[in-house]
């Protein structure tokens, strides 16, 4: 980090020196005017703004609060450890976590050298970032999911990104943007923050924690969803770029959660219509073959008397008058 920076973000402030002099509770009235503890933006962000910074309050364990705001939290140096719903999220230097205004989360009193800044953005911030990111994926799901909705439903990702270069210095530019209150500072930050959910979106085995599955679940859970509507034209590379990850990471995950490999469950997808369409309709076996996409006719017969023992003629003849059909 620049040290020119550091130091303007490493200073002790009036709050954390009465911390060091004896105060052994969080000044609640810098935070917040209500009686439970949810910290207020309107202290925080000036008329007009969309974003602001300020580094988070060392010397003192934090106690359990939620925001009226979205926080992303970038720790510079050393280490922060917050807990949500008992669980303790252990950050270090270029670890990034994302929050929306529902979620509860306490954090470990932080020492001299662990330099964390929570970044205090109101939603419509994320406009045009959105606008950037653009397609589905993890990020964007979770932006339209959480930051748009009025329902509280607690969300939070966690990046465990070990100090990425580039999303580093776009952190550090944005903080200092702040911290000097430079012009356009609210659009050039969006682009900015934009540009780091771009490059979070090629580091997606980053992905430490979700609030509500694991990243390799919403891959398994979007594979899944996509043969089995999609399973005619399905391929594994619209998995992986639908998720920014090589064939063999997709590929992997896979074999590792289900058991098969993507065309073990492809071809079982496509035998399960096909069975159904050979005993319950009188469509000609070609025609079958073509709507569950095998273009190849001789290679599905090759495939399915090699799964079932039988050429579709005879599986049609043989179970035509079975009550259920089992693949």
């Amino acid at each position: 980090m620049d040290k020119w920076l550091l130091e303007q973000i490493q200073r002790i402030t009036p709050e954390e020196q009465a911390y060091l002099d004896g105060e052994e509770q969080v000044n609640r009235k810098i935070y917040t005017k209500k009686e439970d503890f949810e910290i207020d933006c309107d202290l925080f962000l000036k008329q007009g703004k969309l974003i602001t910074v300020r580094h988070h309050s060392r010397f003192i364990e934090f106690p359990e609060h939620k925001h009226n705001y979205i926080e992303i939290v970038y720790v510079c140096t050393g280490e922060l450890v917050h807990y949500i719903d008992g669980k303790a999220l252990s950050m270090q230097a270029g670890d990034l976590l994302l929050m929306n205004q529902y979620v509860k989360h306490s954090v470990k009193r932080a020492k001299l050298n662990d330099i964390g800044i929570n970044f205090i953005a109101l939603p419509e911030f994320f406009d045009i970032p959105l606008q950037m990111i653009r397609k589905q994926n993890t990020i964007a799901d979770f932006l339209l999911g959480t930051f748009r909705q009025n329902y509280a439903v607690p969300q939070y990702l966690l990046f465990q990104l070990k100090e990425q270069k580039h999303i580093s210095n776009l952190m550090e530019n944005m903080i200092s943007s702040v911290v000097c209150d430079s012009e356009n500072e609210d659009v050039i930050n969006q682009y900015s923050m934009g540009l780091v959910f771009l490059y979070l979106l090629n580091h997606m085995d980053k992905l430490a924690r979700n609030s509500s599955q694991s990243y390799e679940d919403v891959v398994i859970q979007a594979a899944l969803k996509y043969i089995d509507s999609q399973y005619p034209t399905a391929v594994l590379s619209r998995i992986a770029e639908d998720f920014n990850l090589s064939l063999s990471a997709v590929s992997r995950m896979i074999k590792k959660n289900t058991g098969f490999t993507f065309m073990e469950l492809l071809m079982r997808k496509r035998f399960q219509r096909a069975l159904m369409l050979l005993v319950e309709t009188e469509l000609p076996v070609e025609q079958i073959a073509a709507k569950i996409g095998y273009e190849n006719q001789s290679y599905f017969y090759r495939q399915f008397k090699a799964y079932y023992g039988a050429t579709p003629s005879q599986y049609r003849s043989e179970h035509k008058n079975d009550p259920q059909i089992r693949i």
